[in-house]
């Protein structure tokens, strides 16, 4: 069952299409699409108000162009994400690839890799010396 966000605004049963933001250090109101969830301090916002938005007399108003064209993530995104989950699904032998180097170290998304010493039947790589 999808619930319908309604506008924030008092009395208005419409249901809401922008997310109003006010960014206090900058003196800016930012008036984007939708927000994928709803935000403590954020406002949700019907195509009328906040087409008649207006900002405290000082305060700027950035208006971010709402996105029609998709309905949700792209294939680009939702095959990335498919691929980051395979990843780590795999047991960690099957991540490193022979001749990639071996994980000693992580932390975060970051990977310390030492180079795996070469076998005396494996011929040499290419050389980076001298172009």
């Amino acid at each position: 069952m999808s619930v319908v966000r309604r506008c924030s605004r008092t009395a208005c049963r419409q249901p809401a299409v922008f997310t109003l933001t006010y960014v206090y250090a900058d003196s800016t109101a930012v008036l984007g699409p939708l927000a994928a969830y709803v935000e403590p301090h954020c406002y949700d916002l019907c195509a009328m108000h906040a087409e008649r938005l207006t900002a405290p007399r000082g305060w700027e108003v950035v208006r971010l162009p709402a996105d029609n064209t998709t309905g949700g993530p792209g294939s680009d995104d939702l095959e990335a994400l498919a691929n980051a989950v395979r990843e780590a699904a795999r047991p960690p032998s099957a991540r490193n690839p022979v001749g990639q180097g071996v994980e000693t170290n992580r932390k975060g998304h970051l990977r310390v890799v030492k180079s795996e010493p070469r076998s005396k039947d494996q011929p040499p790589g290419p050389s980076t010396r001298g172009s």
